[in-house]
């Protein structure tokens, strides 16, 4: 397929240019990883009798591929970027197509690790290919708006769900089948549409591990031990303890994509307007409140609507994840963007390989205890925060870097 300079693209009509595509992109991925998400929990408990130690292994399981993201690195060099995201989008798809089709504990794992390599590896060169294509001006605000996109392609989604769920008595089958499909037709349509777009600074091609990004090393793995709390034990917890059925736990997630879309751009204006510190202060702090509200449920019985208004709140933070991105974007050097996002998303998932079946025995024991941890977890993820400079650029990356020249590792 020809391949078409970054400046020459923007010549090519709309439809064909780079932020069209990743546009496409973040429809394409949520359609089939996030209804998953919305299905799994009941999924697992009707179809295939899970406790909380059996969902800690699932996600362990599909972390997996998420702590060897580095991978990408290997190849990335016989395989365009571009070309993996469609490759790996290609494959999420299917695995979440199929996944009813194996219901029992051993066959969601294995099915959940072969959507789990599609889902990060798309997700590593994604973040690459963004960071990439978009300018630092205009970083902070696209990125709203992409993360806005997707939430209005999987509210559409949902609503079907909520809306036919009962109503046509649908099945885990038929919803998985229909997700997945149209993550294919998506990935049919980018593939032959679009050009191969040319980044104008290659990209270094093995792996490397820098001292002067230390704090966003550090910031990546906090970020990905309290995601996996929230990923694997809030929504469960709505199932476990309060009885959610499927068309309830969507309602939530309808609840958080509406609130996506009209705050994701929000929070991309915010990141441009307040910088990246400010911004992930703001998100530790409310995090911290949050996981210790999630504690107060079990520690003192508070109820199901605090429960479900937690839920909706903690999943907004996630959105401001983008002010990591553009903290890097910040402070790289061009070429470093696709091999550190590599190794970032691997240092991401480190916790994410333990931590899940690790507190899924504690959860057992404590469900409170797990969110009292998370809170922790935060309140670290607080303090590196505040280690980052409000404007970060190479030689500057943290606030005891000032006037020091930008190493080369």
């Amino acid at each position: 397929m020809k391949s078409v300079s970054l400046t020459d693209a923007q010549s090519l009509p709309i439809w064909r240019r780079p932020v069209t595509l990743l546009f496409l992109m973040a429809l394409a991925m949520p359609l089939s990883f996030s209804t998953w998400s919305a299905l799994l929990n009941n999924f697992v408990i009707e179809v295939a009798q899970f406790d909380g130690s059996d969902i800690g292994w699932l996600h362990t399981v599909r972390e997996i591929p998420g702590f060897l993201a580095v991978g990408v690195i290997l190849v990335i060099i016989f395989v365009r970027e571009q070309v993996l995201a469609m490759i790996s989008l290609a494959l999420l798809g299917v695995a979440t197509a199929v996944t009813a089709w194996f219901p029992s504990v051993g066959g969601i794992m294995f099915v959940t690790l072969f959507s789990s390599i599609g889902f990060h590896y798309y997700e590593t060169v994604n973040q690459s290919l963004q960071l990439q294509w978009l300018s630092k001006e205009r970083a902070p605000k696209t990125l709203g708006w992409l993360i806005a996109a997707g939430s209005a392609a999987t509210l559409v989604a949902y609503l079907l769900i909520v809306m036919t769920w009962e109503r046509l008595e649908l099945s885990y089958n038929t919803v998985f089948m229909a997700s997945g499909g149209l993550t294919l037709v998506i990935v049919a349509y980018c593939v032959l549409m679009f050009p191969q777009f040319e980044s104008p600074n290659p990209q270094v091609k093995k792996f490397i591990l820098r001292r002067r990004y230390w704090l966003y090393y550090a910031l990546q793995f906090m970020a990905g031990a309290r995601r996996q709390i929230f990923v694997v034990f809030a929504g469960f917890m709505m199932v476990e303890r309060f009885g959610f059925d499927v068309h309830e736990i969507t309602s939530l997630y309808l609840i958080n994509l509406v609130a996506n879309i009209l705050l994701g751009p929000v929070f991309g204006h915010a990141v441009s307007r307040f910088g990246e510190r400010r911004t992930l202060v703001f998100e530790y702090v409310g995090l911290i409140i949050v996981f210790l509200a999630y504690g107060g449920i079990y520690w003192f019985g508070w109820g199901v609507l605090l429960a479900s208004a937690l839920y909706v709140i903690d999943h907004l933070f996630f959105a401001l994840a983008l002010a990591l991105k553009t903290y890097f974007q910040k402070i790289a050097d061009p070429g470093d963007i696709a091999p550190t996002a590599a190794v970032a998303f691997t240092i991401n998932h480190i916790a994410a390989v333990f931590l899940p079946a690790l507190l899924g025995y504690l959860w057992l024991v404590s469900p409170g205890a797990v969110f009292g941890l998370a809170a922790a977890m935060a309140a670290i993820s607080l303090a590196l925060a505040l280690m980052i400079p409000r404007h970060p650029e190479p030689g500057y990356e943290t606030v005891f870097a000032r006037g020091l020249p930008a190493p080369a590792e």
